[in-house]
């Protein structure tokens, strides 16, 4: 009785549904949320009028997906889109630190000012969700040390969307500019995972209109990400970003262009202490992930550099250079 008649606080009512959502496996109904869990019990009639409380319930679920909590909807096979028998769970795997992991509170504050790093940027959401998961470990912030962060200004406006497609399982769709195209292509997908690899955002998703697996560079994303609506056609596994990352690397210990560096110049210096090169009788073997990307680097460090192979690389970079001439003469 006493629950039923005092007031509880929002967040109470978002820890208590996180909670149950986190140690169910299954996941749970909509009704057994209402009907079980603290901050919405008290309330629930069952038979009466619940619009209220099952719009407060919608809110929660976008605060929970904007503070990072990833709360899973599950169709009931065979009733796919009908939300009174969908289920809702937050996996365990996606939203814990790893058993072994401990900070001590010197390092908590480090963390904190890593997050507020990027308050400034597009990620700056990313640093409110990385501050509310650090407190609720119980930690008390120095708001003094807080003070003292840096700003740091992100560009890939592609990313939240992103994100927030792959929490709630929704196909997105984003104008899409290939090297070599005269204009962009419009893709239709189902999101998966976004890694960071050799300093860049990469998004893993399904083309659904190709009906195959892509990885696309998030700054070749020339739209706005739109949500079509519709829910995504496939999910992540639980190693997703692990599998992605792999890929990604072996694409990146294959993929190599063999250049010559004038010594001492820039393009030497760089060149030679960026990661996996070799130097090979005088000529250095330098590996990239994306070798349109890596065309762009070389074409900027001009006739201090020559491209040996691929003869790819070599007619980019020489497209690039002729592209200046047109523009300058």
């Amino acid at each position: 009785m006493a629950d039923s008649v005092r007031k509880v606080p929002v967040e109470e009512r978002l820890f208590s549904l996180v909670l149950a959502l986190l140690a169910t496996e299954q996941g749970l109904t909509k009704a057994e949320i209402l009907s079980t869990v603290t901050g919405y019990a008290a309330r629930y009639e069952q038979g009466g009028d619940r619009a209220s409380l099952e719009r407060q319930f919608e809110r929660d679920k976008e605060d929970l997906r904007d503070l990072g909590v990833p709360l899973e909807t599950v169709d009931e096979r065979g009733a796919e889109g009908d939300t009174k028998l969908q289920r809702y769970r937050i996996p365990p795997s996606r939203y814990q630190l790893p058993d072994d992991l401990e900070f001590s509170a010197e390092e908590y504050a480090l963390l904190t000012l890593a997050a507020q790093v990027w308050r400034e940027g597009s990620l700056s959401t990313d640093s409110r969700r990385a501050l509310t998961k650090l407190q609720s470990l119980g930690l008390r912030i120095d708001d003094d040390v807080i003070g003292f962060a840096p700003t740091i200004r992100t560009r890939d406006a592609a990313y939240e969307p992103l994100s927030a497609a792959i929490d709630r399982g929704q196909q997105v769709s984003f104008d899409y500019l290939k090297p070599g195209q005269p204009s962009a292509e419009r893709r239709l997908v189902s999101p998966l995972a976004l890694v960071y690899h050799e300093g860049r955002w990469h998004l893993h998703a399904h083309d659904d209109r190709a009906d195959a697996a892509r990885t696309f560079l998030l700054r070749r994303i020339v739209s706005v990400v739109e949500s079509t609506g519709s829910p995504a056609t496939h999910r992540p596994g639980a190693d997703e970003p692990v599998h992605v990352l792999a890929e990604l690397e072996a694409l990146w210990q294959s993929t190599i262009a063999t250049v010559a560096t004038r010594p001492g110049s820039e393009a030497d210096v760089v060149l030679r202490n960026r990661p996996g090169t070799t130097d090979v009788d005088g000529r250095l073997a330098v590996h990239a992930t994306d070798l349109d990307i890596l065309a762009d680097e070389l074409a900027a460090f001009g006739a201090d550099v020559r491209v040996i192979e691929p003869a790819a690389v070599r007619d980019a970079v020489r497209a690039r250079w002729q592209s200046v001439v047109q523009a300058h003469g």
